[in-house]
């Protein structure tokens, strides 16, 4: 395959992946609205302008469009200017709370059904045992011929019962003969080596790379692991900007990227599925997999932010409906949410020159 077909189909793999999340997205709205008889007058298949009407279903144009990136939900008013009985409009608080709230629910629960296969394929991760994952030559890891899948019990007679406490124990023991005492399938042997005190540039003590090692779960243990994933990714989130006004986040680590940068994420990903392919063909669409997994989630609590455009933005003018039973006027929410999708539209545009002139690159 050529290098211009071959970017031709990551191309069009990325706008159907990304398009699925959108689709899935709009769904939920669809379904909300209608469980809460909210009329959905079209829901479209890709965005404007129309090749046509695919069929009508009780009371839903059901359109096909030219750009094939995900859909749309347009409800019966939906802008705020139509108070007629199934309208949104008209529809109560709570209704409408659940309505704007099923979009990013879909999103958050597709990416945590995502991670619910992912981990059980991969294992979740066992805190109290420390594996080895790679050995620096020349390092008295390797003189002392520790292999990758070894795993460290003890240090010196004292038990290693996490990453945290082999470190300090190998801290303790820099420029000292250290036993290290290693579980190597079924056998247990033990070692002599020298920790380094000045390692060279990437390269620890030991001469060694550690993780914790998989423990298998069951399809019933991956949920509450798969949850707990998507819950964290959104206190990552919340919490970014503390991390970044602390330092603990170097800026460009949480940079902000269009669709240009997720396309560019994608093919990075992309790549690197096809390189652990190769090295361990079972995990073949695991790295893309739990790209989709993040995107989708991040989509989930990105739309949930007060943003004016975003359904968070509109949940802001549902609250006051739902404590104080009094409405914002809809020439003011529109005129809200108008400026800012003008405000969005333009950083996109910014973003967007920003991932074409400074291509992101995953580390």
């Amino acid at each position: 395959m050529t290098a211009i077909a071959n970017t031709a189909l990551t191309i069009l793999e990325f706008i159907l992946a990304f398009g699925v999340l959108i689709f899935l997205h709009e769904f939920g709205h669809f379904i909300v609205a209608r469980l809460s008889h909210i009329e959905v007058e079209e829901f479209g298949f890709g965005y404007p302008p129309r090749i046509g009407k695919l069929f009508r279903f009780a009371g839903t144009d059901f359109t096909l469009n030219w750009i094939p990136f995900g859909g749309f939900c347009r409800m019966k008013g939906e802008s705020g200017d139509v108070n007629e009985p199934g309208s949104f409009s008209a529809a109560n608080p709570w209704q409408k709370l659940f309505t704007l709230l099923g979009g990013p629910f879909m999103n958050l629960l597709f990416g945590t059904i995502l991670n619910i296969f992912i981990i059980i394929r991969t294992g979740v991760a066992d805190p109290s045992r420390v594996q080895v994952t790679s050995v620096a030559s020349d390092s008295p890891a390797a003189t002392a011929n520790l292999q990758v899948g070894d795993i460290i019990e003890k240090i010196d007679g004292q038990t290693v019962a996490s990453l945290d406490t082999l470190s300090a124990l190998v801290k303790d023991s820099l420029g000292k003969p250290t036993e290290v005492t290693l579980l190597r399938g079924s056998n247990s042997i033990t070692v002599d080596l020298v920790p380094r005190e000045n390692p060279p540039t990437g390269e620890g003590a030991m001469g060694i790379s550690i993780s914790n090692p998989a423990l298998p779960v069951t399809f019933i243990q991956a949920i509450p692991a798969a949850f707990a994933t998507t819950i964290d990714q959104g206190v990552q989130l919340i919490t970014l900007p503390v991390k970044l006004i602390n330092g603990e986040i170097a800026p460009s680590n949480a940079r902000m990227v269009s669709v240009v940068g997720l396309y560019s994420i994608f093919n990075q990903v992309k790549t690197a599925d096809a390189e652990q392919a190769q090295a361990i063909p079972a995990d073949t669409g695991l790295t893309i997999l739990s790209y989709l997994a993040v995107l989708s989630i991040a989509l989930g609590y990105t739309n949930l932010l007060p943003i004016p455009a975003l359904d968070g933005g509109h949940i802001l003018f549902v609250i006051p409906e739902l404590l104080f039973h009094k409405r914002v006027r809809p020439e003011l929410e529109n005129r809200v949410h108008m400026i800012g999708y003008s405000i969005l539209m333009i950083l996109m545009v910014v973003l967007i020159i920003n991932d074409i002139l400074n291509p992101v690159v995953l580390h």
